[in-house]
């Protein structure tokens, strides 16, 4: 199946790029804009509306294929690619990518996505947004080529057991910290909230009382709401390097502040990501691993999620193999193409690290949707419910495709069963017809 047009499409994600350095700064809110100056290049103002642009593959057989590049929030921070516009982008795709997709066979999805990832443009990879939005057409072209689930796909390409059974899903609050939480118990989430705990003042306090009172809230209000006992999620919170700055990276007294919050949480099991910022991959993985050690000799439950610096699949196998953390955050649009998400949490799984397969709220539905098939294949420990701050679309989203998927990958495996039940008596009726028939002729001898 080939390719024979490409169409390019100016659209929203689901949020908005905001400038982390600006907002750690002090930028302050004025009802949902940030005031002040932005810092990092390529931004005009604290927070602007996030852009993407769709990939559409037209086949020959008449069938669109879509991926959607996107970038993540915090663009330009942590290491990350700059900022993500239409305005830049579209004309770069229309010259340097769009001729080399037309008349491509997307039948070996793997083939054409590395392909794709290590393109060079004047001694430049692609742009990650780029390489994530074209590898999602190619993946949903090859599905459409196969008449098969994307999943089924990665899972064939990959050589992975097909498993009919969805991967727990984390929803993130936004600023909406409180009444998100009521939402996400209801719909008994696996791990909340997220929090966005990015600012020192107003979200943390200076020696961390805010947090701690945060997390005896979501405690509380748990107990409070929940309507099955055995309903017992995770605490998974991202402080995006505010303890580092509170306690002026001393990592003992960030462990010892983390057992402590823990020790608030329990029972529910307590994930800190991102403590520290120390502004380079290697004082990222030197920092978090003191911090680990230490929870480790205080016999802390406590577990560190590694996600500044940590962006790429060459960044998360160093993380893993310095066993800094306990979880890695695979920040989907930071890896670029698609099959780097795969092989990242694969990777995970063989080094005892667990999985975190993220993104951003910044994403779309298309997006979320392709990483949904991601994650049935490769089963990482959970999944972001994306995009968008607002947890209910996000999770609907993610929720009734993996649901979907599930009930599909389910039917395939009942009726694979069935088939080979059926060859299996047929196979014993024939066996015994040839008994009868042995015993029969043996009259004659």
């Amino acid at each position: 199946m080939k390719v024979i047009d490409v169409l390019l499409v100016a659209g929203h994600s689901a949020f908005y790029f905001d400038d982390q350095q600006a907002i750690k700064n002090g930028a302050e809110q004025d009802g949902f804009i940030y005031t002040g100056e932005a810092i990092t290049d390529g931004f005009d103002a604290v927070r602007q509306p996030g852009e993407s642009i769709s990939i559409l593959l037209i086949l020959e057989n008449g069938q669109v294929a879509k991926g959607d590049c996107v970038a993540v929030q915090y663009s330009g921070a942590g290491g990350r690619d700059p900022l993500f516009t239409t305005q830049h982008f579209i004309p770069f795709i229309e010259k340097n990518v769009k001729p080399l997709l037309q008349n491509i066979n997307v039948n070996n999805f793997l083939f054409n996505s590395r392909l794709f990832d290590k393109l060079v443009v004047d001694g430049k990879p692609l742009h990650t947004a780029i390489r994530y939005g074209v590898s999602q057409a190619l993946l949903d072209a090859a599905a459409l080529s196969k008449q098969c689930l994307q999943s089924e796909v990665i899972a064939t390409e990959y050589k992975l057991p097909v498993v009919a059974e969805p991967i727990p899903l984390f929803g993130q609050s936004g600023d909406d910290r409180y009444n998100a939480v009521d939402k996400m118990i209801l719909k008994k989430v696996d791990a909340l909230p997220h929090g966005l705990i990015n600012n020192v003042p107003d979200k943390l306090g200076e020696k961390g009382e805010k947090l701690v009172e945060y997390v005896q809230w979501l405690k509380n209000r748990i107990a409070t709401v929940k309507n099955d006992t055995k309903y017992l999620p995770d605490l998974h919170i991202d402080v995006y390097g505010t303890l580092g700055m509170i306690f002026n990276n001393d990592y003992v007294a960030i462990a010892n502040y983390i057992n402590f919050l823990q020790t608030v949480a329990s029972p529910l099991a307590l994930y800190i990501e991102g403590p520290v910022d120390l502004g380079d991959r290697g004082l990222q993985i030197e920092g978090l691993k003191k911090i680990t050690l230490h929870l480790q000799t205080l016999g802390s439950d406590a577990k560190i999620v590694a996600d500044e610096w940590c962006n790429t699949y060459e960044d998360i196998v160093a993380f893993v193999d310095a066993k800094c953390c306990h979880m890695v955050q695979i920040k989907t649009p930071d890896l670029g193409a698609v099959h780097n998400t795969v092989e990242a949490v694969l990777y995970c799984h063989q080094h005892n690290i667990e999985a975190y397969q993220g993104g951003t709220c910044n994403e779309t539905d298309v997006s979320a949707k392709v990483c949904v098939h991601l994650a049935l294949a490769a089963r990482p420990q959970r999944m972001l419910a994306k995009p968008g701050m607002g947890f209910d679309e996000g999770m609907m989203i993610v929720n009734n495709e993996m649901q979907s998927a599930v009930a599909q990958l389910m039917r395939i495996k009942n009726h694979l069963q069935k088939k080979q039940q059926e060859k299996n008596n047929t196979k014993k009726k024939t066996s015994v017809k040839k008994v009868k028939m042995t015993r029969h002729m043996a009259q004659y001898y």
